[in-house]
C-alpha cells in the first residue's frame, strides 16, 4: 500500500484516465444483469508485487473462493492506475472484473469520469450499512460528491517513528506531542560532522521520504476547499502556518543546501538502508508498514512509535494523523458484476478476511470489527496506528475531479517556497489557488 505516496506517478495516471469520462459512463448497469449463483470466473487486478503481498492477496481469494465455490477468480498483479486505465478502456473478456488502487486521491476522478462503477445499488441490495463498517475518514476517500464507487481495502495511517537510543543520548524523554516541541526535539537530536551530519534529528524538507505537504498538513486543523469548491490554500491561516513552520525547521536544521546534499546520502525508501534504519535520522514520520520494514531490517536501536504532533494550538487533537489506503471497485464494462460484487464485499467487509489480510501485508485494519479483532497478529506498537486510524480528526485529502493534480501543484509550490525560489508566501498561495482553480475548471 505505502506506493500509494507517489504522488507525481499519480498525477501522470489521473492525466489518462480522463479519457475514461466518455468510455466508461453509463455502462454500471449493462454490466449487473448476472447471476451471481452461476459458476463463472472474474478478472480481478492489483497493484501488490512483493512476494509476501502476492501471496497475501492470493489466501485472500483462496478464501474467497471456497465460501463462493462458484466463482473462480483469476487474479493480475503489479498493477498501476496507468496499466488499470489501459485496461479499462480496452474492455474485454480479458480485462478486469474488480479493480484496486492504491491512490485514494485519485477516487474524484475515478467517480466523476465513470472509471469505476457507481456502487450504491449493490450496497442498497445488500443493505451493507456503511456507517457502521468503516471510520468516517475512510468512507469519505472512497466516495466522490455524493457517488461511492470504491469500498477501503485496508488502510495506510502516518505516525512518528524514533530512535529510542538516540532519544536517551540526547536526554529527551518522550516524543513531541506538539510541532513547537517537535522542532526542539529535532535540533537536540542533530549532530554535525563537517558540513554535513553524523545524525539529523528529522529530515523536513519536501523532498524528503514522506515528509509532503498534504502529511504535513495532517497536524494542523486545515480545509483544502470552501463551500464553492474553490482552492482555500490562500484563506485557510493552516496552509501558512504550516509552510512558516517547514520553511523554519528547513534553516534551523542546517539549511536547504546543506540538507539536501545529505538527503543525496540515503538509502533507498523501501529497502534495508533507508535512513532511519542506519540512524541517519533519528525521527521519521512515516507509515505504518515502516515498523516491519525496520524490524526486518534488524536495526541496531529500539524503534518507538508515536502520533505525529499537532499544531500548538491544537494540543487536544494529539493522537490524529494522516490516512489513506487501497480502494476495491468494479470494473464498468464488465458483464459480470454482480460477481464481482461478492468479492468486493467479501475483501473489504468480511472480518476475518480483512484481519487475515491485516495480518498477512502488515497494514491497518479497515473496518471497526476488525481493528478490535483479538485475532489481529500486529507487533503491540502497531496499536498506535489502529488508534490514529480511528481518531475522529484524522484526515486525508480532500477528492477532486482531476484527482491529485491539486496536491501536486500545492506541492510544487512548496518545493520552491522551502528552498527560496518563492520569496512572498502570501501572493505564492495567492497564486497557487487561482491555479488550481483553473486546472478544476478546465477538468470540469
Amino acid at each position: 500500500m505505502r506506493r500509494s505516496r507517489l504522488t507525481t506517478t499519480a498525477a501522470v495516471a489521473v492525466a489518462a484516465i480522463s479519457v475514461l469520462a466518455t468510455a466508461c459512463t453509463g455502462q454500471a448497469e449493462s454490466g449487473a444483469n448476472d447471476d451471481p449463483d452461476a459458476r463463472t470466473t472474474i478478472n480481478f487486478w492489483h497493484g501488490w508485487s512483493a512476494p509476501s503481498e502476492v501471496k497475501a492477496v492470493q489466501d485472500n481469494v483462496d478464501r474467497f473462493e471456497r465460501t463462493h465455490p462458484n466463482i473462480t477468480v483469476k487474479v493480475v498483479g503489479n498493477i498501476n492506475d496507468d496499466k488499470l486505465n489501459q485496461a479499462l478502456r480496452a474492455g474485454g473478456s480479458n480485462g478486469p472484473d474488480v479493480v484496486s488502487s492504491f491512490t485514494t486521491s485519485n477516487v474524484g476522478k475515478f467517480c466523476s469520469s465513470g472509471a469505476f462503477a457507481d456502487l450504491g445499488p449493490f450496497i442498497e441490495k445488500s443493505k451493507l450499512d456503511l456507517e457502521k463498517t468503516f471510520p468516517k475518514v475512510l468512507l469519505d476517500y472512497t466516495q466522490f460528491e455524493g457517488k461511492r464507487c470504491a469500498l477501503p481495502l485496508l488502510a495506510d495511517a502516518y505516525g512518528l517513528y524514533y530512535n529510542k537510543d538516540a532519544f536517551e543520548k540526547a536526554g529527551v524523554t518522550a516524543p513531541p506531542k506538539t510541532m513547537s516541541e517537535l522542532a526542539s526535539v529535532a535540533k537536540k537530536l542533530t549532530v554535525s560532522k563537517g558540513d554535513s551530519y553524523r545524525q539529523l534529528g528529522f529530515m523536513p524538507t519536501f523532498h524528503g521520504y514522506e515528509t509532503v505537504a498534504d502529511h504535513y498538513l495532517s497536524s494542523w486543523d486545515h480545509t483544502y476547499f470552501d463551500a464553492d469548491g474553490k482552492s482555500n490554500i490562500a484563506k485557510d491561516p493552516a496552509f501558512a502556518e504550516m509552510f512558516t513552520y517547514q520553511k523554519k525547521l528547513v534553516e534551523d536544521l542546517g539549511g536547504y543546501e546543506k540538507l539536501e546534499r545529505y538527503r543525496g546520502t540515503f538509502g533507498d525508501e523501501w529497502g534495508g538502508k533507508h535512513p532511519f534504519h542506519t540512524g541517519q535520522v533519528a525521527m521519521q514520520l512515516d507509515g505504518e508498514w515502516r515498523l516491519g520494514m525496520a524490524t526486518d531490517a534488524d536495526v541496531p536501536f529500539e524503534i518507538g512509535v508515536a502520533p505525529m504532533p499537532v499544531a500548538d494550538d491544537e494540543a487536544d487533537s494529539y493522537g490524529k494523523g494522516f490516512l489513506s489506503g487501497t480502494i476495491m471497485g468494479i470494473a464498468p464494462a464488465s458483464r459480470k458484476q454482480n460477481a464481482a460484487w461478492e468479492l468486493v464485499r467479501f475483501m473489504t467487509s468480511d472480518t476475518q478476511a480483512v484481519v487475515d489480510f491485516a495480518n498477512g501485508i502488515r497494514n491497518v485494519p479497515s473496518t471497526f470489527a476488525a481493528l478490535k479483532s483479538p485475532e489481529l497478529k500486529l507487533d503491540p506498537r502497531f496499536k498506535t496506528f489502529l488508534d490514529i486510524a480511528q481518531h475522529p480528526r484524522s484526515s486525508t485529502p480532500d477528492g477532486a475531479v482531476n484527482g491529485s493534480a491539486y496536491q501536486q501543484t500545492i506541492q510544487d509550490f512548496g518545493f520552491q517556497y522551502e528552498k527560496g525560489a518563492v520569496k512572498d508566501l502570501k501572493a505564492g498561495r495567492e497564486k497557487t489557488a487561482a491555479q488550481i482553480d483553473t486546472d478544476i475548471a478546465k477538468a470540469k
